[in-house]
């Protein structure tokens, strides 16, 4: 789920830099949100059910 998550924003900070040229800080933000939600996707992992 969060992989999918850090998946989905990172494709939409794709799109903002550059199919619509946006340089807004609000476009870096959502870059740092992906990077964190896949940071805690990878050192949390996949739990056993």
């Amino acid at each position: 789920m969060l992989l999918t998550i850090a998946l989905v924003l990172l494709v939409l900070w794709a799109l903002g830099v550059f199919a619509f040229h946006v340089t807004a800080g609000l476009i870096h933000i959502v870059l740092v949100v992906a990077i964190i939600v896949g940071l805690i996707h990878l050192f949390t992992g996949r739990r056993a059910l």
